[in-house]
């Protein structure tokens, strides 16, 4: 049995993203499951990496319990992130680049050394340098942002641009921090780190073995993106974003109008 077409499949992704056109879904048609699916994520990052951009980190999806339950899953999922999708703190982004952007709050943390798969939360602050506020800018290259999970995956899930605000000591505690996602000045979102697996430092012990199926290490100094810690809200003209987390302060972006 012939096996869907990776390099087709990264290619028509890439064209949407390149477009910002909103394609159909892939997977069904194809018989994309999820190892072809990380298949096809690999040649649509490679695609950027040829035309000069660089790996600076890794970003985690589906990590909280709802998400999980939405799409019949009970594993989260990883993706890249490239130089030309950090956006300084405070930055504006043009909605043009994007189909229909949502923004998340987030956890970032910085890596200090590679840390081991399994390695014990004990062991954290000695990988981690780092945390930092974050906000994630998501958007699927799908019609309606509506999508399977091998869909989403090859998609590099759905990551298209991100800000980290100011890096600080890690606290003792991140596991129940306090979150507020405000658009203009009004809270949108409330939730807390606990969202993000229980903890945001189990999405890093995940990430490093599920990338790790895959051939990829984490490397040092590189920024890691632990999940969302609320929904997701669509991104408009001319808004200002401001993710808040408890003990760890804020982090910004505002929409070209």
């Amino acid at each position: 049995m012939i096996g869907p077409d990776i390099a087709e499949i990264a290619e028509k992704l890439g064209g949407a993203a390149d477009t910002a056109t909103a394609i159909g879904q892939l997977a069904a048609e194809t018989g994309l499951d999820v190892d072809a699916a990380y298949a096809v994520q690999t040649a649509l990052v490679q695609r950027r990496l040829e035309r000069g951009e660089r790996l600076v980190g890794l970003k985690m999806g589906l990590t909280s319990k709802a998400k999980m339950a939405q799409m019949g899953v009970d594993e989260v999922i990883w993706g890249r992130l490239t130089d030309l999708m950090r956006v300084p703190d405070g930055g504006t982004v043009d909605l043009g680049a994007f189909i229909h952007p949502r923004v998340e709050p987030e956890v970032a943390f910085l890596l200090d050394r590679l840390p081991e798969p399994g390695e014990p939360l004990g062991s954290f602050a000695d990988a981690v340098r780092a945390v930092a506020p974050a906000i994630e800018l998501i958007d699927s290259r799908y019609a309606n942002f509506a999508f399977s999970l091998p869909d989403v995956i090859a998609d590099n899930t759905s990551a298209a641009a991100f800000v980290v605000g100011a890096w600080s000591p890690v606290p003792d505690g991140l596991d129940n921090l306090g979150v507020l996602l405000e658009i203009d000045g009004r809270v949108a979102q409330v939730g807390s780190t606990a969202a993000i697996l229980g903890d945001p430092r189990r999405a890093l012990d995940e990430g490093i073995r599920l990338a790790g199926r895959h051939g990829v290490r984490l490397r040092e100094g590189w920024v890691f993106l632990a999940g969302a810690a609320t929904a997701a809200v669509p991104l408009r003209p001319g808004a200002h974003v401001r993710a808040v987390v408890e003990k760890l302060g804020t982090a910004s972006l505002r929409a070209a109008a």
